[in-house]
Parts: C-alpha cells; structure tokens; sequence
C-alpha cells in the first residue's frame, strides 16, 4: 500500500469535507490512535498507524487490503466515496436529512429523496451541500447531495426532489449477483 499522491490527498479531503466539513481533523487524530489513508490499484484505504506497521510484516503480493475501503479514483481521476465509509463520516457530519420510514424505502432502492418522504433537515442547510442520510432513529441510510435548501424545502410541493441520491446501504442487497 502506497502513500496517496499531493493531488490524489487533495481530491480525498475535498470530498470528505464536502460532507464533514473541518472535521475532517477529527477522523485523522482520534483518541485511539493516528489513522492514515493510503491507496492500492486506485482504492483508497483508511487505516490505523498501528495496523499498517503490523502490515508491513506482511509481503505485499500475499496482502489483498489494509483498513476500511473509503472510496476509489475513478477513470477520469475523481474521488467517488463508497457506502463502506459511511459509519465513519456520520458522527461528523455537519447537515443531514432525516427520513421518515416511506421515505427510507425509496431511498434504499436508490431513488431520491422526495419532499413527501422527509422527516426533518438541518437548519442552514445550503442547496447541492453534500449531507448524510439517517432514519429517523439516527440510523445512517447514506450519502446525497441537497437539492434545494432548508428554506426552500418548507415551501416545496410533495413530490419535489429535496436530496440527491448518491449511495445507500441497500447497494449491498442491489449488487449482490455482480460481486460473486
């Protein structure tokens, strides 16, 4: 596993704090311990100081992966963040949309989210904001792009498109045939 390049580092935190904002400190220095990123065959992996150093003990042909996949480098050299990453991003997130449960449903099989299927949003939220999905339970469903702020949203018909889809837990159920 490879340290990511300036330019590579650069596209990683400029989509992480498109969602977590600053904070993107915080998944750097946690309490138990320093984590790192670093990259194999395009796919960037987030893992912890003390792991990796034990990894080094390891030839790197017999070594498939270190750490948690947070996302990829795509052909045309942008980052896309997987739904592996998810539970990491969440408690830092700083907007967020929470879901009612018909709402919930339709975000899992990759639809956007409606105006009729939002349970509540963060205040100051602004348009196209890169924001967590929950339940209403506080359970993270994944990833979307805001489609209108918080303002608008209050005054937005029913079967307006208030959230981008862009990932969701339920990709693991969806692309289950194509992973075996």
């Amino acid at each position: 596993m490879k340290h990511l390049s300036d330019d590579r580092m650069k596209l990683v935190f400029e989509k992480l704090a498109k969602y977590i904002g600053a904070n993107v400190k915080l998944l750097i220095d946690r309490p138990d311990g320093t984590y790192v990123f670093r990259e194999q065959k395009d796919r960037v992996y987030y893992v912890s100081e003390r792991v990796l150093s034990l990894a080094s003990n390891v030839a790197p042909d017999h070594l498939i992966s270190v750490g948690t996949c947070f996302g990829k480098f795509t052909k045309s050299g942008k980052f896309r963040l997987h739904i592996t990453a998810l539970h990491y991003l969440a408690p830092y997130a700083q907007y967020k949309i929470w879901l009612k449960p018909s709402g919930e449903q339709q975000f899992l099989y990759g639809h956007n989210v409606l105006k009729s299927g939002l349970g509540r949003i963060t205040e100051n939220t602004p348009k196209y904001q890169g924001v967590i999905v929950l339940s209403m339970n506080d359970m993270p469903l994944g990833f979307g792009a805001a489609a209108k702020a918080t303002a608008e949203c209050k005054h937005a018909d029913p079967m307006a498109v208030v959230c981008f889809h862009q990932a969701d837990i339920g990709e693991y159920i969806r692309s289950e045939d194509t992973l075996i």
